[in-house]
């Protein structure tokens, strides 16, 4: 496999921490200059820090519908027409079904889904006209198997997998493929965080391997989906 990512421009959401940021240190040990996107104000700190160099770190809120469109743009006049986009940026609100509020399922969606479609639709743009490109969503085996206390997430990973479909059919004769990975629990702050305690015992007992992934294992697959040999 071709593991050389020399050359090309890897936009990777959520870039600051757990699996975004993994993602980003993996692409940019094997040569890819990354454009971090994230809501935390770190994210100039955290791609300085990246393996190589002219990397670009963009604060912004993926809930704005505006948002997505303006990291793209960016990305396009400072660095140049991105190659790679990875939709990592997620959160995970954990409410049983009953309690969740108004605000906080409007808020998993307006991350987990819209700022998914909204990336990948600014960045399928300037990609149709390049002829070539490469999207990666991160969805979860949540989008197929009821979680407690996750209809909010499950919600919004199910609706991920049923956009990837789609952007998959009407891109892939211009040259740009789209697909999900979907890990069990990742241990990411993220994860460990929901899957603290008695809860993460025996969703381990469950899995074959008997432990969760590792972020470092998701990054290997993506980096595979993210190359030319994908």
């Amino acid at each position: 496999m071709n593991q050389s990512f020399d050359g090309k421009i890897a936009v990777v959401t959520g870039a600051a921490s757990g699996i975004g940021y993994t993602v980003a240190h993996y692409l940019a040990e094997r040569g890819a200059r990354i454009v971090g996107v994230d809501v935390s104000p770190r994210i100039g700190e955290v791609v300085d820090e990246l393996p190589g160099t002219g990397h670009l770190g963009l604060v912004k809120n993926l809930a704005d519908p505006d948002a997505a469109g303006e990291a793209i743009a960016e990305t396009v006049e400072r660095v140049g027409v991105p190659h790679i986009l990875v939709n990592s940026a997620g959160l995970a609100l954990l409410d049983p079904a009953v309690d969740v509020t108004p605000a906080r399922w409007q808020l998993t969606l307006d991350v987990n889904l819209s700022g998914t479609f909204y990336m990948a639709q600014a960045a399928g743009r300037v990609m149709l006209e390049a002829g070539y490109g490469r999207i990666i969503n991160q969805a979860s085996q949540a989008e197929g198997i009821g979680l407690d206390q996750h209809a909010a997430y499950c919600t919004s990973k199910a609706a991920v997998l049923g956009l990837t479909h789609v952007l998959s059919l009407e891109w892939a004769r211009s040259g740009i493929t789209i697909n999900a990975v979907s890990p069990t629990v990742v241990e990411t702050p993220l994860g460990k965080a929901a899957w603290a305690g008695e809860k993460g015992e025996k969703a381990k007992e469950a899995i074959p391997v008997g432990r969760f992934a590792q972020p470092e294992e998701v990054a290997a697959l993506v980096a595979f989906l993210a190359s030319d040999d994908a």
